[in-house]
């Protein structure tokens, strides 16, 4: 597989790195529009290009990684199956569901395969939640919380030399809820099935950092078997909260928080007995797939040999509730899942 890269931020540095070590995969050419950045990606051996154009009209690029701030993903994607190119979008997907829709849509009707980067599926914390809810550890469910605290905003990770504040800008699709956010409600709505989520209600606010869009998010989704999920982005807290707190009828379970995001500290899961009996440390699940791993999926699903690691479908889910979430806030009430 030859793959173009658009953006090389922080992020499309980093698939870069990944798209290095995967078998049979090269990076031929790289767009990006400051010129700081195709420097960096120049004196790292790498083609680039200032038009995505070029990328998108060279028969020799198999498939597009899209990895530029959300609010051109949409555009890209479209262009990039408009050209015949296969496509890996970063997360989120685009910036509303309608934009998703038509991604697959158009994905479909053309035979090309699009899949987004949602590698937090694999996060050894999220696998060993799962591995205990699918083994009845829990028993019934009543609760699931699942949160990321920190004191810092958004913009952190951002490449210095392209708008460096674009994280804290509705227009380009910042915000905690679109940044963190959209690995945790990805996870809580798979977490549950085969329940499905009915209806959410949603706090979004920006009370620090920006006045544009959020660095506070509180989201609740309610689930047609009773249960109850929360996911909360706060980047506005000297005390975090726990990863992972958890509810059932057979007991509890908690998770601590981790100052480097660490997931193999977040997977320490001490589960504590409805009976009173001692606490007992969940055990941690096998490892899933790597970036490496995912991308190489990725590239044997061109051939038709496989599905990718994300099929565009399981992400249309995903936009739903970020787009309600949305609403819920803005609208100032709860708001039912069609």
């Amino acid at each position: 597989m030859n793959i173009g890269i658009f953006g090389f931020g922080r992020i499309g540095v980093e698939h870069a790195g990944w798209l290095s070590r995967c078998d049979g995969v090269s990076i031929a050419g790289i767009f990006d529009p400051t010129p700081a950045r195709r420097e960096i990606a120049d004196a790292r051996g790498y083609r680039t290009v200032d038009s995505g154009q070029i990328l998108l009209d060279d028969p020799a690029i198999d498939a597009v990684l899209i990895a530029t701030p959300t609010s051109f993903h949409f555009e890209q994607a479209m262009a990039a199956l408009a050209a015949g190119k296969h496509v890996m979008i970063e997360k989120p997907m685009a910036l509303d569901l309608a934009q998703a829709k038509k991604i697959a849509e158009t994905a479909k009707a053309r035979g090309l395969v699009v899949s987004v980067f949602h590698n937090r599926r694999w996060d050894i914390d999220y696998l060993t939640v799962e591995s205990a809810v699918r083994g009845g550890v829990f028993g019934r469910i009543f609760n699931v919380e699942s949160r990321l605290g920190q004191w810092g905003s958004c913009v952190g990770p951002a490449a210095r030399e392209y708008r460096p504040n674009w994280r804290n800008e509705r227009a380009f699709g910042g915000g905690g809820w679109l940044d963190w956010g959209t690995h945790f409600v990805d996870q809580l709505w798979r977490l549950m099935v085969p329940a499905r989520p009915v209806r959410v209600f949603a706090q979004l606010r920006g009370n620090l950092w920006t006045n544009d869009c959020d660095d506070f998010a509180r989201v609740i989704v309610d689930f047609d078997n009773g249960a109850t999920g929360l996911v909360e982005i706060n980047t506005t807290t000297r005390l975090p909260l726990p990863r992972w707190h958890i509810d059932g009828s057979n007991g509890s379970v908690q998770s601590p928080y981790s100052p480097t995001f660490d997931t193999q500290e977040w997977a320490q899961l001490d589960f504590h007995p409805g009976d009173g009996s001692p606490k007992q440390r969940l055990d941690i699940a096998n490892m899933g797939l790597s970036e490496v791993e995912i991308w190489q999926q990725f590239a044997r699903s061109l051939g038709g040999a496989m599905l990718p690691a994300v099929p565009i479908e399981s992400v249309l889910p995903t936009m739903q509730l970020l787009e309600l979430a949305w609403r819920s806030s803005a609208e100032g009430r709860a708001l039912m899942v069609e």
